[in-house]
Formats: C-alpha cells, sequence, structure tokens
C-alpha cells in the first residue's frame, strides 16, 4: 500500500469531506424503491402496508422517536445491511445492492465518521429533510 500505514489511511480517511448529499436524487431513490412499503409521504402508508405482517415505519417521524436527533447510523444501516437481523426477518428487508455506488462519507449521531455510498447518503438527506 505504498508505505501508508493503517493510521494514515484512516487519518486520510476521516479528513476526506463528505461528497455534497442530493436531496432531489434521495426522494427520487425513495419512490422508485420504498414508496411501495412506505407510502409517498414516507409515513409507511404503502400500497404494500397492508399485506406486510411487520408494518413499515413512519419515517417522518424518525428524529422525534429518537430525541430529537435523526439516528444517521441506524438508517444507513437499516438500509444497506449492517444492522444485525432476526433470525427470521426484519422489519425491513436489506436493500444495500439497490444503493450501490461510490463510497462517501456522513457524519454519524453519534459524532464518528460512517461510510456508505452516495445513493444511501442522498437518501439520508432527503430522509432528514422531512422529518416532523
Amino acid at each position: 500500500m505504498l508505505g501508508f500505514t493503517k493510521a494514515m489511511v484512516l487519518a486520510i480517511c476521516v479528513a476526506t469531506p463528505a461528497m455534497a448529499q442530493d436531496m432531489a436524487e434521495g426522494e427520487q431513490l425513495f419512490q422508485h424503491r420504498c414508496a411501495t412499503c412506505h407510502g409517498l409521504s414516507a409515513n409507511g402508508t404503502g400500497p404494500m402496508a397492508p399485506v406486510l405482517l411487520i408494518q413499515p415505519t413512519d419515517l417522518t417521524q424518525l428524529q422525534q422517536k429518537n430525541d430529537g436527533t435523526f439516528p444517521v447510523q441506524r438508517v444507513v444501516w437499516r438500509i444497506d445491511g449492517r444492522e444485525p437481523l432476526v433470525s427470521h426477518g426484519s422489519p425491513m428487508p436489506v436493500y444495500g445492492d439497490f444503493f450501490q455506488g461510490r463510497d462517501v462519507t456522513l457524519k454519524a449521531d453519534t459524532g464518528q465518521p460512517i461510510m456508505t455510498s452516495q445513493p444511501i447518503a442522498d437518501l439520508v438527506a432527503w430522509l432528514q429533510s422531512i422529518q416532523q
């Protein structure tokens, strides 16, 4: 690795600013990939909701249900599949493969950097913008 230590690589990754998040692209991705279950307004009332055993989350309430802080890490990990899944499924299928793209860094709600793809970063930006 051209003489770089792990610490140097980590420092470069952490110091690299996150790419701009595109809320319009995030909304488009949501409408195409998520609205069937979560609804066009992201309130959990999509056309598939009545037939699901575990009802979709109202995504407009994520910040309110997390003591006023948007749960960036939890949202990213739920979308990309890093959040542990229960043995017989989870409230949301893993859609990480649909959102592959250039890696970017976001700041998690804990303040720590979190790596994700540009499409997920765009989705997170849009979800943050619709919090009530």
